[in-house]
């Protein structure tokens, strides 16, 4: 049970967190030039985009405060330790694991407050940095902190730069997807103001960045965790790894096709071939967003095992 709600709550707080950097970033990338006017320009996506920060930051708090209890009780071997105060006191001020949770939660409060005034200019910007850093945190809580010496900073900002980059793009499809879904409501006058097809190439350009930094740092991150290819098949951590590895393959196929095939055929917003491709476009916005969640939950189940490497 406690195996099981630690899982859980890991992969909740993952989503939640790399989602939460993702949609606050996706502004500032996609409709710089005009942002201090994104709020009078696309009144229904800032509203929609702040609702879905709100739970964001929600589903972070509560998944955040799980994961806690659930870690506690497994260090502590046993369930009936998960609410005992001295074994929470000695959890949060005895373990590293303790004072990184703390300052992810109040960043996380942090942003709930400036949420009160998004998307003003100033929280448009302060919104992301803070999520950058409450998913940055999220390094020194894995893996990553058991390598020693400077190869440990090494592991731990490789792992932060990952998780950075996961967010960049998982996060980002959140609201790309809800500006595809907008667009078929539209007409071909107000599909030419969104610019449905420079949003694309905008994002597929972002995402491409993200995933080179994906590949480089999992490169790195992997040989730190299981130190030779071999080791993939030699154990369970090797073999769900793997399975990771080949998730994101998928992934990056969809989203090159994307990118090299359908975004180039949205050039004439609102033309009948348009809305062919942006339908296809929206079925594999979903596909790869469903790929990444089966792999943020490999991930969260892999935080629990030990790493080929140290076996």
């Amino acid at each position: 049970m406690l195996e099981s709600g630690l899982i859980a709550s890991r992969f909740l707080h993952y989503v939640a967190v790399l989602s939460l950097f993702g949609v606050a970033l996706f502004p500032l990338y996609i409709f710089r030039g005009r942002l201090s006017s994104f709020a009078e320009d696309e009144p229904k996506l800032a509203a929609w985009m702040r609702w879905l920060l709100l739970c964001a930051v929600l589903v972070a708090l509560v998944s955040g405060v799980a994961w806690f209890e659930f870690t506690t009780g497994m260090m502590a071997d046993g369930a009936s330790a998960m609410m005992q105060p001295s074994v929470l006191m000695t959890m949060m001020m005895g373990t590293d694991f303790g004072p990184l949770w703390a300052a992810r939660l109040i960043l996380l409060l942090g942003i709930a407050g400036l949420l009160i005034r998004w998307p003003s200019k100033l929280t448009l910007s302060l919104v992301p940095l803070l999520a950058a850093l409450a998913l940055a945190s999220l390094a020194g809580t894995g893996h990553a902190r058991a390598t020693q010496g400077i190869a440990g900073i090494g592991h731990i900002a490789s792992d932060a730069l990952h998780l950075i980059a996961s967010g960049l793009w998982l996060g980002g499809l959140w609201p790309l997807g809800a500006v595809i879904v907008a667009s078929f409501r539209c007409t071909a006058k107000k599909q030419e103001e969104l610019g449905i097809g420079e949003i694309l190439r905008r994002f597929s350009s972002v995402a491409t960045v993200a995933v080179l930094v994906l590949v480089a740092t999992g490169v790195l991150n992997s040989w730190f965790l299981v130190g030779s290819p071999f080791a993939l098949f030699s154990s369970l951590y090797g073999e769900l790894l793997f399975a990771k590895i080949i998730l994101f393959v998928f992934m990056a196929l969809l989203a090159s096709a994307n990118r090299f095939w359908i975004t180039p055929h949205l050039k004439v917003a609102g033309s009948p071939s348009s809305e062919i491709w942006l339908s296809r476009l929206r079925w594999r916005v979903i596909a790869e967003h469903t790929l990444g969640l089966a792999v943020l939950a490999l991930v969260s189940y892999l935080g629990t095992l030990q790493p080929t490497i140290i076996q």
